[in-house]
């Protein structure tokens, strides 16, 4: 099988050129997820209404009037709806559930002409930062498949690495796109808070969720995100602010801050650093302002972040019961053994701790000692972020402090949480995040470079990272 272009200039080239079909590339792009089936980065794939929307868009495009994503084979993670289509969270608990209606994300890419190829695999209900925790079995990196993608999306990740697609969405709560992104090689994006409509995706914790894309280039990454983006009746907290379009060069000079915690960091892998330090020196050289400041509260981001996370879905995910929704046991002979082995046999055990966490935080008793004071810890970190990218036009660190590691080598659920030590700060403090890919370490493993900007600066984040960062 010829290798499949990795951007969608090039496939529209081909595609105005005649030498190719959108049908051509979804058969394309249905070969290539079986081929690589080991990976486990598909759930489920959809060639019946991925042949259909394909056939419809060929016909655009011989009339001329297809939309801007016409050619664009996408994956959509497992807890995104799609009408007529399976959506589980990649948890037992909603397994079989077929969706009633589309998320605003799937109606606005499928208008825009992109088609969905099928479901990505994830962690259960998002819950994860190495994909190992989905009722339907873990998914493998790309490179090399006892190594995990990350998570939650690392399906989504994986998919594109693989060029099982062109691009894929995912959902970031506290880093699920930066990170899997990182590690995999490609380009992950998370907008601000409330640029992107959750309308149609399923919560884990409503303050931080919001849904991106995966791609191979920056500018793929900005297509999907000029498609997705803007207000939605139908989701509140959306923002109604214009969306502004990527310009087509970045604004020349800037201004960027990078901080001494994060490079002095002891879990910091050497030669993630060295990489940084040398980017830190080339853009002094082509004459950007690059400054240190200091990072307050860093080792209270991961705390306060899984105090508020799992508070939130502890009450997001009172709903699956097997009363209301969700799985129902068999064995069930009573209200009570309703709902107490519905949800024990629904989720696995991440979920389940999570749930008790949050359970925990909000309790009378612990309230405001853990959940009203993460609160006051959280508007801290958005002040001090914000603060910081009103004086700068971007901060750079690195997306993870090391590369993907062995499936199971971390047992230990605080130590597997401390992987999203440099993401879940964007989250925390609502503003835009992408990580794009830095190099390949000695290992033979990639690894990524994080950049944030501030609230609603997706425009000048996107070229920066495309035109100063190459990605």
């Amino acid at each position: 099988m010829t290798a499949a272009p990795h951007d969608l200039r090039t496939i529209r080239t081909e595609l105005e050129a005649g030498t190719t079909t959108v049908s051509a590339l979804v058969e394309r792009s249905l070969a290539r997820s079986a081929e690589r089936a080991s990976l486990n980065a598909f759930l489920e794939l959809f060639p019946e209404s991925a042949r259909v929307k394909a056939f419809e868009v060929d016909q655009k495009l011989r009339a001329g009037t297809a939309g801007p994503l016409a050619g664009l084979t996408l994956g959509l993670k497992d807890n995104i709806c799609y009408k007529g289509h399976r959506v589980s969270a990649s948890s037992r608990m909603l397994e079989g559930f077929t969706s009633l209606y589309s998320a605003t994300v799937v109606e606005r890419l499928l208008a825009a002409d992109a088609v969905i190829v099928g479901r990505t695999n994830c962690d259960e209900f998002a819950m994860g930062s190495s994909n190992e925790n989905s009722a339907f079995g873990p998914v493998g990196h790309p490179g090399q498949e006892h190594m995990v993608p990350g998570g939650s999306s690392g399906g989504s990740a994986a998919a594109v690495a693989a060029n099982m697609c062109l691009a894929s969405l995912g959902s970031d709560t506290g880093g699920s796109i930066r990170q899997p992104a990182s590690f995999c090689g490609v380009v992950g994006f998370k907008p601000t808070y409330g640029r992107i409509s959750r309308y149609g995706l399923i919560a884990f914790a409503s303050s931080f969720d919001q849904i991106g894309p995966f791609a191979h280039t920056v500018q793929d990454a900005a297509r999907l995100y000029e498609v997705m983006a803007g207000a939605d009746p139908r989701d509140s907290t959306t923002s109604r602010r214009p969306v502004e379009p990527v310009p087509a060069t970045h604004p020349g000079k800037l201004r960027i801050a990078w901080y001494r915690e994060c490079l002095e960091h002891p879990g910091m892998d050497p030669h993630i650093k060295a990489h940084l330090q040398a980017t830190i020196d080339r853009l002094k050289t082509e004459g950007h302002v690059v400054e240190p400041i200091d990072l307050p509260l860093l080792d209270q981001f991961v705390p306060t972040y899984y105090i508020l996370a799992t508070a939130e879905a502890s009450s997001n995910l009172a709903r699956y019961d097997g009363v209301h929704i969700g799985h129902r046991s068999s064995r069930a002979t009573n209200v009570d053994d309703t709902y107490r082995l519905s949800r024990s046999e629904g989720y696995g055990r991440e979920v389940q701790r999570r749930i008790l966490l949050g359970t925990f935080v909000l309790s009378a008793g612990y309230y405001d000692a853990y959940y009203a004071q993460g609160q006051r810890v959280r508007r801290l970190i958005r002040d001090n972020t914000v603060r910081a990218l009103e004086q700068y036009d971007l901060v750079i660190t690195p997306t993870c402090p090391t590369t993907a590691f062995e499936r199971g080598a971390i047992t230990d659920p605080v130590a597997m949480y401390l992987q999203d030590i440099f993401t879940v700060q964007a989250n925390l403090a609502g503003v835009p995040a992408i990580s794009i890919p830095a190099g390949i370490h000695p290992n033979g493993l990639p690894f990524g470079l994080q950049l944030m900007a501030a609230p609603f600066a997706e425009a000048k984040l996107l070229a920066a990272a495309r035109d100063v960062f190459g990605g």
